[in-house]
């Protein structure tokens, strides 16, 4: 994992859901929009309504600056990534066994719809990932030729096991983390992480700002989101922010979400420029 040193354009740090899910290579026409400023000091004051409009149209700032990267958002090709999960779908399963998470993946490869050949695998101090060359039809979504990489991984127990979480929530029980004694960087490296495959049906999704806190044994880490749903020419958009805030406790590693409305405004582009629709009496 590296962390960004500018904003990631979209697609290169969101990795989409957490089952396969084939990625391009992208690039989206600029839109014009207000010159955001200094990103605001997020534990005392809420950005303005410009700033927050500004971000969520942009589509080159999809995470803020110093959010983590994945090792494979710098893949040249289209590709696709996802956990190993429970037979139920619910969380991401763990082993800190090379042969038992490659017995699991195999398994899961064998239910895809989409296979391909074994390539290789490596491991680091939170997953093992194994490589493979996933064989398409031409033509087959935005793959380009007839194959594209897909990486699998599967968590290692002596760094986080989700068992009893729902990777579809955002709120409730999401894990315990194994790190002793427990560092508020790991607590957040793992919100970041995890907001690879994050899904939000129907909207575009930006992570305005993050921070970190220590209160007692409690370590946090939020994620400030704005959520952007597009409407037709004769309606205004509408912009919904929440703080998403991992909590850990420094004891025992438990993690519990929060996931909270914190704002909600309605916008507009006018002329290739991203407004509030009350600016012009929208």
């Amino acid at each position: 994992m590296t962390r960004s040193d500018n904003d990631m354009p979209a697609g290169s740090a969101r990795l989409g859901r957490s089952i396969l899910t084939l990625i391009a290579v992208s690039t989206t026409a600029c839109q014009e929009t207000a010159d955001p400023e200094t990103t605001p000091n997020t534990a005392t004051l809420f950005p303005a309504d410009d700033w927050i409009i500004a971000r969520a149209y942009d589509p080159l700032r999809r995470v803020p600056e110093g959010f983590l990267v994945d090792e494979r958002a710098e893949t040249p090709r289209s590709y696709s990534l996802h956990h190993v999960t429970d037979v139920s779908d619910s969380y991401e399963r763990c082993t800190d066994s090379f042969d038992t998470a490659h017995r699991w993946e195999a398994e899961d490869h064998s239910l895809r719809a989409i296979g391909g050949v074994y390539v290789g695998a490596r491991e680091n101090e939170r997953y093992f990932e194994i490589f493979r060359e996933l064989s398409h039809e031409a033509g087959l979504g935005n793959v380009e030729g007839m194959s594209s990489p897909g990486f699998a991984r599967v968590f290692k127990c002596s760094y986080v096991r989700r068992d009893g979480a729902d990777r579809h929530r955002r709120d409730g029980y999401a894990g315990t983390l194994n790190e002793k004694p427990l560092r508020v960087g790991t607590v957040r490296d793992f919100a970041e992480y995890l907001w690879q495959f994050a899904f939000f049906p129907g909207a575009s999704a930006t992570v305005l700002e993050t921070w970190s806190s220590e209160s007692g044994s409690t370590l946090e880490h939020t994620l400030r989101i704005a959520l952007l749903q597009r409407r037709d020419s004769s309606r205004c958009d509408r912009i919904d922010v929440f703080d998403w805030t991992y909590a850990a406790s420094g004891t025992d590693g438990a993690v519990y979400q929060r996931y909270e409305r914190r704002h909600r405004l309605d916008s507009k582009v006018v002329n290739g420029r991203a407004e509030p629709c009350t600016a012009r009496g929208h």
